[in-house]
């Protein structure tokens, strides 16, 4: 029904547009790159169940010939016999969507009863047959060292500039067991056609995604406007995020873009902070925040929303969430607050600026959540007064991902730039008191900012004033 619902909106939206005289301008197309299905699956993305450990989903696209949606699955083994013991999962039939690059099926299948920590491959079924086999590993039951990825917006420059950073991140860190994305996956309204985007998102990632579990964050761009019966603006989640990932059933009530997954001894916590400011959901989501925080019996906790508490480019901090949300991750000692939306780097451990922080740190006081903005793709913008002093250390104009190892109770933080050189890091330890706090000692790379018109590069400065 809420589906249904969204499409009459959005074709309610679109109505007004066709009585119009003045022709419209065409929707730019990726250049070369004609993203129509085909018979064999593609933009196949693997998802955690909200146990990680006994289930993943898979969701993925085929030409409209396939209607079922078929995978198999098995323990992985050594040689070429992955079919001798493969068991067939149904799921729904796929989902039929229109694009400009023609129709398609997309289809979502859940695998469960797995067995923790186990090695599997899958394969998906086309209408000219299986895909190749896949592999994943499902979590451990227990707390166990392992490695994430976390990735700001892509959003712009999806294939052009952001694939070189999602393919450096996963060249030069093997063992990445998840994939987080801060939203914002893409600008899903005024960079390409939205198939054409989602279609350059999937290449950039390309077979990592199908590989390695993700846990997407919406952002505003997951978005599209819509127009009321009443004439009021609104927005409904755009058509292609829910078709691209299978998410845990887990969130707050009404909100189907909120989850938590716990993994190997860190609970994720997934919010929505456009449905909370803009679609009436931030009471039911502060209620579910602070009772899935206080339920949680993890070593480590990770919040992940696209807005940010404290803004590097914008130049006011997000009051609503604000208010809202940071003093129930004070209340509850959350680890680390993993943002995006800003398109610029801030790393921030204190609002009283990073001289209190770093005296704090050095007399050896407890450190409260860590709060991270960064960007991933090629949209920038320039950094806000407070930037130059509050965070501990800021970027702009740059390009980055982030590397998080944890390890027990040691939870071990890098930031990396496009090209993978080290930008920043820190290592925060988990005591009977608190959270303590070191920046690392390994050596960095001099502070990216513009100087005037001039960017890091020493081209052109590319952040823009917000």
């Amino acid at each position: 029904m809420i589906r249904l619902s969204f499409a009459a909106l959005l074709l309610a939206s679109a109505l007004p547009a066709v009585a119009q005289s003045a022709p419209q301008p065409p929707v730019p197309r990726s250049a070369g790159t004609p993203y129509a299905a085909r018979s064999l699956p593609d933009r196949i993305m693997l998802t955690p169940a909200a146990d990680p450990s006994r289930g993943v989903a898979v969701s993925f696209r085929t030409d409209i010939a396939q209607a079922a949606s078929e995978a198999q699955i098995a323990v992985a083994v050594d040689g070429p016999t992955l079919e001798r013991q493969a068991r067939t999962v149904s799921g729904q039939p796929g989902t039929r969507k229109d694009s400009a690059n023609g129709p398609a099926l997309y289809h979502q299948i859940r695998f469960t009863d797995l067995t923790p920590d186990t090695v599997y491959a899958y394969r998906l079924k086309g209408s000219a047959g299986w895909s190749e086999w896949l592999q994943f590993r499902t979590a451990a039951t227990q707390a166990k060292p392992f490695r994430f990825l976390y990735l700001g917006d892509i959003q712009n420059g999806i294939l052009t500039y952001a694939s070189r950073v999602i393919r450096q991140a996963f060249h030069a860190n093997g063992g990445i067991d998840l994939v987080l994305h801060a939203g914002d996956l893409a600008a899903q309204r005024d960079d390409l056609d939205h198939d054409d985007e989602w279609g350059e998102f999937n290449q950039a990632g390309g077979y990592n995604w199908s590989i390695v579990p993700q846990l997407p964050a919406t952002g505003n761009h997951e978005y599209v406007d819509v127009t009321l019966p009443d004439g009021r603006e609104s927005r409904a989640l755009g058509p292609y995020f829910p078709l691209q990932f299978a998410l845990p059933d887990n969130g707050a009530p009404g909100v189907q873009t909120t989850y938590f997954v716990d993994y190997q001894g860190v609970r994720f916590i997934i919010m929505d902070g456009t449905s909370a400011m803009d679609l009436g959901t931030m009471a039911a989501q502060t209620r579910w925040l602070d009772a899935t925080l206080a339920s949680s019996k993890a070593t480590w906790n990770v919040v992940l929303f696209h807005q940010p508490v404290f803004t590097c480019a914008r130049p006011d901090d997000t009051a609503e969430i604000k208010a809202a949300w940071k003093p129930i991750f004070d209340a509850r000692r959350v680890d680390l607050v993993l943002q995006g939306h800003d398109h610029c780097y801030s790393r921030l451990t204190s609002e009283a600026g990073r001289e209190a922080s770093a005296t704090a740190r050095a007399d050896g006081a407890v450190q409260g959540p860590v709060y991270v903005v960064s960007v991933t793709g090629s949209k920038m913008y320039g950094l806000n007064d407070r930037a130059r002093t509050q965070p501990d250390k800021v970027a702009e104009a740059t390009e980055l991902y982030q590397v998080v190892d944890v390890d027990g109770d040691r939870l071990t933080f890098r930031t990396f730039t496009a090209s993978g050189k080290l930008y920043d890091g820190f290592d925060m330890e988990k005591r009977a008191d608190g959270n303590h706090l070191t920046d690392t000692t390994e050596p960095t790379i001099a502070i990216r900012t513009c100087t005037g018109a001039i960017g890091p590069d020493g081209g052109p400065c590319v952040a823009r004033g917000k």
